[in-house]
């Protein structure tokens, strides 16, 4: 006997009509894909989980070979960078399985164009990334070096995928982005053992400069911290204008705190030997010379021609002082007493 099916077309255009019978089937048909589906989803779950296990144990096992080898940095980026990969390819072996008609290559297409827009939008992050994955491949330098770039200056506390952390030598955190680290110059104080330092010093010319320079040597191999081997030297340098200047240099252990302390040392005892041996270290030096430029001609419109060009008609005018003079005499001629008679 033939059952009668709910008349899914008798929904007219235009009308609001409740139907019942029309949504029980939709339901219905949701249910029966889903019950479909159902084992593929199951198999497509499971076999995600189990890529982001083998994901999570590839992470621990790069960082800890990375460690092994004092690489910590580069294995946890490495280890998370693999991490994604993983997972991405079980996300994508699931999708599969959950929608057979689901092409893989053109799941793959579709990441290649959105790729390049990802790209775009995240230019910035993505290229800090790669410069810090190659920071940490190639190792220009490592944790705890001291380096200057970008006008900061400190030790280097973490490198991260997007930037590397410096602490400044008056406790502040900088924050450098790897593409400004990767694209310019870095200045890696400790990459060597030891590091060379150098102070100028004056003498008077009066001095004798072999003597002062053996007294420099001599007072900055006693300090402690220098280095012997290579010694310390001292150089005649330059001749200044009010002293002779000596160049002394030295070679200390190449952390901050090591230059600076024998620095300051090597300041003190200079200073104390040259006023001990009664050598001077002059001031800056100069001499002003002032020379009398006026003549018997100042003041004279005749004869003058710097500021009171003679005319060429008529009679040159006359000094300020000259018609003061006359102003001052009396309308009997005589003359004031406290104005000097000009002298013919």
């Amino acid at each position: 006997m033939a059952q009668n099916k709910p008349d899914l077309k008798a929904d007219k255009t235009g009308e609001v009509d409740l139907n019942p019978a029309l949504a029980k089937e939709r339901v219905d048909a949701w249910l029966d894909g889903f019950v479909s589906t159902l084992p593929n989803l199951v198999v497509a779950i499971i076999l995600f989980v189990i890529f982001v296990i083998i994901a999570v144990f590839v992470k621990r096992i790069v960082i800890k070979a990375a460690k092994a080898r004092g690489r910590s940095n580069l294995g946890e980026v490495m280890g998370g960078f693999l991490k994604a990969a993983i997972i991405l390819l079980g996300g994508l072996i699931a999708a599969t399985i959950v929608v057979p008609t689901l092409n893989p290559g053109d799941l793959i297409a579709g990441l290649g164009v959105s790729s390049v827009a990802i790209g775009f939008a995240f230019k910035d992050i993505l290229q800090n990334w790669l410069a810090g994955l190659l920071i940490l491949i190639r190792q220009p330098f490592e944790i705890g070096d001291q380096i200057e770039v970008n006008g900061y200056e400190g030790t280097v506390q973490h490198i991260e995928t997007r930037a590397t952390i410096i602490k400044t030598y008056d406790g502040q955190r900088a924050v450098i982005p790897n593409s400004d680290i990767y694209t310019n110059a870095v200045l890696v104080k400790t990459g060597n053992d030891i590091r060379r330092s150098q102070y100028d010093i004056g003498i008077g010319y009066a001095d004798d400069i072999d003597e002062a320079c053996e007294i420099i040597t001599r007072e900055i191999s006693k300090i402690d911290g220098v280095i012997d081997d290579p010694g310390p030297e001292t150089f005649a340098w330059d001749l200044a204008a009010s002293w002779v200047t000596l160049r002394a240099r030295w070679w200390t252990d190449s952390k901050r705190g090591d230059v600076v302390k024998q620095r300051s040392e090597v300041i003190r005892a200079v200073k104390r030997a040259l006023d001990d041996a009664a050598i001077d270290m002059p001031y800056d030096t100069k001499v002003h010379l002032f020379h009398d430029q006026t003549e018997e001609t100042d003041g004279d419109r005749n004869a003058q021609r710097e500021g009171w060009p003679t005319p060429k008609e008529g009679k040159a005018p006359r000094p300020l002082r000259a018609v003061q003079k006359k102003q001052l005499m009396g309308k009997a001629g005589e003359s004031d007493p406290n104005i000097a008679e000009p002298t013919e």
